[in-house]
């Protein structure tokens, strides 16, 4: 419960902060949204970024003289620490709180594919020189923070990610999560007949066996009623009366 409570807190903040970066970016224009923007990738309770993304003035920025802002924003939502080295000439300079954000998102976008991630990959693609540099970011900045929860192994040198956080959807990745949910879907469906059909069998095989019993006690009783009667013809035997007719009494033991 204290962790589902925790994630529901992290949410709701979120939320709040990501309503209270809608309407800033709503009243703004032009340049004057650059600002706003290292704000809102700086924020430490920011991690998704697509409905800023939607807000009509943003979009605006596509082809200006500003759209280097755009850029960045973009990079925040569906980009990685590496994607940033490849490409910083497209962008603004980043400040340290948006260094740190960004290497935050990259460890989520990891763990999007793989929930074994080794020290070397991380290291590699997060510019980290040492394995206590990487293990305190991973703690204090991806655990602490509700984004991650996973097991540090030391001395096979990995991290086992147990939970993330998601990311925003990249462009045309809907499409591709849609078509996986109806793969499941339908796996799920063919699981539940196959299950269906071996509760009908197990209900048959019940019913069979519930009949054999019933035939097999009746059996008995029937074996027993036999031996009871065969018994008492046993234990009788014939006397002479006084008047020369034959009466059976019974073999009794006082």
């Amino acid at each position: 419960f204290g962790r589902l409570f925790l994630k529901l807190e992290i949410e709701e903040k979120q939320a709040e902060v990501i309503d209270h970066f809608v309407k800033q970016v709503s009243a703004q224009k032009g340049s004057a949204l650059g600002s706003v923007f290292v704000e809102a990738t700086s924020h430490p309770s920011l991690f998704a970024f697509s409905e800023i993304l939607a807000v009509p003035t943003v979009a605006e920025l596509e082809g200006t003289d500003n759209s280097v802002h755009l850029e960045m924003l973009r990079l925040f939502a569906h980009g990685t620490w590496s994607d940033y080295k490849r490409n910083s000439g497209k962008f603004p300079q980043l400040v340290p709180d948006q260094v740190l954000k960004l290497k935050q998102l990259t460890v989520l976008t990891l763990a999007e594919t793989k929930k074994v991630l080794s020290y070397d990959q991380l290291m590699l693609e997060l510019d980290v020189t040492n394995v206590r540099e990487l293990e305190d970011f991973l703690i204090n900045d991806c655990m602490y923070a509700g984004l991650v929860r996973g097991k540090l192994d030391q001395l096979q040198r990995y991290f086992e990610v147990q939970f993330a956080a998601g990311r925003d959807l990249r462009p045309g990745q809907l499409g591709s999560m849609i078509q996986t949910l109806s793969n499941w879907l339908a796996t799920s469906d063919n699981l539940l007949v196959t299950i269906q059909d071996k509760i009908k069998w197990a209900d048959t095989m019940s019913e069979l066996d519930k009949k054999h019993r019933k035939e097999l006690e009746d059996r008995v009783m029937e074996v027993k009623k036999a031996v009871s009667v065969k018994k008492l013809q046993t234990a009788s035997r014939p006397i002479l009366t006084s008047k020369g007719s034959m009466k059976s009494t019974l073999n009794l033991v006082e």
